[in-house]
């Protein structure tokens, strides 16, 4: 692994068992992503880009090839070990926010910093609070999430990812279910992480965001390839 990659693929195939026989969810997919770097994620649906993201946040392994990220070889980890560098190294951002109904708004960002044992328990408050500053959710820290706006959950929800400060930030569709304008204010967020300095990737397909976003690959048939730089995935596609 280049040690300044926050994420290595390294000729990574995947291939699941179906009623007709194998089917090759990603084909000899290799990819480096940089610190600092805002990456979007495109294809349709079954073109393998969620088996490439779970590959990448360790909640799949690969059927052969190496995955490297934030420093880990995934390959290397069992299930609890993987549970744990997860916690610590990946904040993820879902299309549905997938926020605590039961838990104020700041107890779902303590939420990860507890799972993971993160912080001093007299700092989490006050972390928590800090992070909700930097959403502009502040005012609604000790208010349900259901009583929040779509916008509002999910920054909410970009706060709890940034919890116990992971290297790598993933969004999953996270401005699929937001009105352009909320959709367009979370982007921005999205993209002042960036500039604070975060990795962060993005499965999106509003072409507006995309065209916005640095560098974009595309999963197609379970072939990557990178518009941002003009490479392929070594496999002879482009």
């Amino acid at each position: 692994m280049v040690e300044d990659t926050v994420i290595d693929l390294q000729g990574v195939n995947k291939t699941f068992n179906g009623p007709a026989g194998p089917i090759q969810a990603l084909k000899n997919v290799s990819l480096k992503v940089y610190p600092g770097e805002f990456v979007g994620v495109r294809g349709p649906s079954g073109s393998g880009k969620s088996t490439l993201i779970n590959m990448i946040t360790g909640i799949d392994r690969p059927t052969h090839g190496d995955v490297h990220v934030t420093g880990a070889r995934l390959n290397d980890l069992n299930e609890n070990q993987l549970a744990h560098w997860r916690g610590r190294n990946v904040g993820v951002i879902f299309q549905f926010f997938q926020l605590l109904p039961t838990l104020t708004v700041m107890e779902n960002v303590i939420f990860p910093m507890e799972c993971c044992r993160m912080w001093a328990r007299r700092e989490r408050p006050e972390r928590a609070m800090h992070l909700l500053e930097q959403v502009g959710l502040a005012d609604q820290a000790h208010k349900l999430p259901n009583t929040l706006s779509g916008g509002q959950q999910q920054r909410a929800a970009i706060a709890r990812a940034l919890a116990n400060d992971p290297a790598l930030v993933m969004g999953d569709e996270p401005t699929g279910n937001l009105d352009s304008k909320s959709a367009d204010k979370v982007f921005y967020l999205f993209e002042e992480l960036v500039r604070q300095g975060k990795t962060f990737m993005m499965v999106t397909h509003d072409l507006g965001l995309a065209s916005r976003i640095p560098r974009v690959v595309e999963v197609l048939d379970g072939d990557l390839f990178d518009n941002g730089n003009g490479h392929n995935n070594g496999n002879g596609h482009k």
